[in-house]
């Protein structure tokens, strides 16, 4: 494995970590501290304006290890499925704006209304199916990422890495794989999805699952706080080759999100090179 105690090109700021950091206060945060991946979300690269955004970023040396989100496929009707690729499209030429190494695709969950959820499974590959070649137009791969099942009904009904490897051998060229430690750590047949996964893996994502968790989109854990093996799933993953930045992602309305950035950021940098 790779050593992260002294390579802070390793490790790459998700702007979720850094809530409510715009930004430009992100940039100048992590190249400050010599910080030189980020992973930005669409809210704060849309604020500062997508041109101006791509110019800052490379002004500060950075790199941009993914693009967070789009997908969210699933619609009740043909109109809402168009709108749903529409602004797809619209996160591919920002994506390919920022230079970034990936887009992250989050399936979407059950129509309004909805039980259906092998048709919900169907308009997710065909969504992906409609908006590939346009990604592959522009440069920018696609990046898969399986979320947890409790999330299956409202936000993603891709939930294990064996659904997001099969939608990759469906698609083929330009589709990969998000792996995010806190929606695969569960699953006991991770070590052979990610095997399996290989040169598909185009980010890799970490953070902690609490017990208890109180909320469950808004309390993950700082790495080295909860109870998964980052250590061993990092290991699973750069076993196949992956030798791209490790994304710091928490959502952490209670805890992480009410200190002040700056402190954020410091710890971040310590228990990516002590834990993850």
């Amino acid at each position: 494995m790779r050593d992260l105690s002294k390579d802070r090109s390793l490790l790459a700021i998700n702007s979720a970590t850094l809530k409510p950091w715009t930004l430009e206060q992100l940039v100048e945060g992590c190249a400050r501290a010599g910080i030189t991946a980020i992973a930005p979300w669409r809210d704060i690269v849309q604020a500062a304006g997508i041109e101006k955004a791509g110019k800052m970023i490379r002004a500060a040396g950075l790199s941009v290890s993914c693009y967070c989100r789009a997908g969210l496929f699933p619609a009740a009707d043909e109109a809402g499925r168009r709108v749903a690729l529409d602004d797809n499209r619209r996160a591919v030429d920002e994506a390919a704006a920022i230079g970034a190494r990936s887009l992250v695709m989050i399936a979407g969950g059950l129509p309004k209304g909805s039980k259906d959820l092998p048709g919900a499974h169907r308009q997710v590959h065909d969504g992906l199916a409609s908006l590939l070649p346009y990604a592959r137009e522009n440069g920018v791969p696609l990046a898969i990422e399986p979320l947890h099942p409790m999330y299956t009904a409202d936000r993603a009904c891709v939930n294990t890495l064996a659904h997001a490897n099969d939608l990759c051998d469906q698609l083929g060229e330009g589709v990969g794989l998000a792996v995010d430690a806190y929606h695969v750590w569960w699953d006991p047949d991770l070590p052979r999805q990610i095997a399996r996964a290989g040169k598909r893996i185009l980010t890799y994502h970490v953070c902690d699952w609490l017990v208890p968790t109180r909320d469950l989109l808004l309390d993950r854990g700082m790495p080295g706080d909860g109870v998964i093996d980052l250590r061993t799933i990092r290991a699973m993953v750069e076993a196949t080759g992956y030798n791209g930045p490790i994304d710091v992602e928490i959502f952490s309305a209670q805890n992480w999100w009410k200190r002040e950035p700056n402190e954020v950021l410091r710890i971040c940098l310590e228990r990516h090179q002590t834990v993850v």
